[in-house]
């Protein structure tokens, strides 16, 4: 399994850091949103622009495996009007990433209220902080402006966006990494959240079978999911449907939970590492939601977070792969 980072197709100093660290993949997360009125070929996700972002990363010495932005898709999960013109800039979208060689697009499906924390500031070891989730904070705030929004509408809006987009998917040679929600619980505030239980993932992959038609395993929401996510790996795994991995730990339960160190959290990650390797999993993992380090007299800027993080991840590699 690849190690890669989340960071901009910008040279500086966190990019000369990763790349000391052996690092040499990237995932991009920029914004993919249509810009209004602007022709095809200066919108974010035309083959212009992403020929730009993977000639830079190239530039820097790194390959671009991941896009993890995404254009515009509230009319699309909504069933609003206007969601096949969104499925059209997402099919584009696929086509320009294939044609360019990049192999993975992490989507998600989480309507209207996207991730959610209730705390950013939380301290954690040594002071560190971490962003946290507790359900009883926002359990009475009202429905949103769009009302109840339900689990079978969730899904009808999902086959239909399935229906049109993988079968491009599977032209262009582009996976797709369907990311869970965060937190994993549904409702909140009237709003079904689908991707949240591992049986509902066995759904989606169901829902329109195709080997481009897979998961963004984020560990953080599968360990809020279940008690054997090293057995979940497996199980996924051995469908090849795990397409993309978020490397994250957390400590709690999907209603009330805060983000860890890689090394201080509930999951048995060196066991999860051995599942991957066990199914044969190639791809690229990225560590995700670093704790900010530091104290006041210091502006961590997520860099030695994240070089811990890169560390650490790699050591245990390191001793998966040579038989421990």
């Amino acid at each position: 399994m690849k190690i890669a980072v989340n960071l901009p197709p910008e040279p500086g100093l966190p990019w000369t850091l990763m790349r000391q660290c052996g690092i040499d993949h990237a995932v991009c997360h920029k914004g993919l949103q249509t810009t209004p009125n602007a022709p095809e070929d200066e919108q974010p996700w035309s083959l212009k622009g992403l020929r730009g972002w993977q000639e830079t990363y190239e530039n820097i010495g790194v390959e671009l495996a991941v896009i993890e932005g995404r254009p515009g898709m509230e009319k699309i999960k909504l069933a609003l009007p206007g969601r096949d013109e969104e499925i059209d800039v997402v099919c584009r979208m696929l086509r320009n990433m294939g044609e360019l060689g990049i192999p993975v697009w992490c989507s998600s499906w989480m309507p209207i209220l996207g991730v959610m924390r209730t705390r950013r500031d939380l301290p954690t070891r040594g002071g560190a902080l971490v962003s946290a989730f507790h359900h009883e904070q926002i359990r009475d705030e009202p429905v949103t402006e769009h009302g109840v929004v339900t689990e079978e509408e969730q899904w009808e809006n999902l086959r239909y966006f399935l229906e049109r987009v993988v079968p491009t998917a599977e032209e262009a040679g582009v996976k797709m990494a369907m990311h869970p929600d965060d937190p994993p619980l549904s409702p909140i505030r009237g709003v079904a959240r689908i991707m949240s239980s591992v049986e509902n993932y066995q759904r989606l992959i169901d829902l329109v079978p195709s080997p481009m038609n897979g998961i963004g395993l984020c560990q953080g929401n599968f360990a809020l999911m279940t008690d054997d996510l090293p057995g979940v790996i497996r199980d996924f795994g051995r469908q090849e449907r795990i397409h993309f991995v978020h490397m994250r730990d957390v400590r709690g339960t999907p209603d009330h939970f805060q983000e860890a160190f890689h090394d201080d959290g509930q999951t048995d990650l060196v066991e999860c590492w051995r599942a991957y390797r066990d199914v044969g999993y190639e791809g690229v993992c990225r560590p995700d939601h670093y704790p900010r380090m530091g104290d006041d007299t210091y502006d961590d800027d997520l860099r030695i977070a994240r070089l811990f993080a890169v560390g650490y991840l790699k050591g245990i590699r390191e001793a998966v792969y040579t038989g421990a």
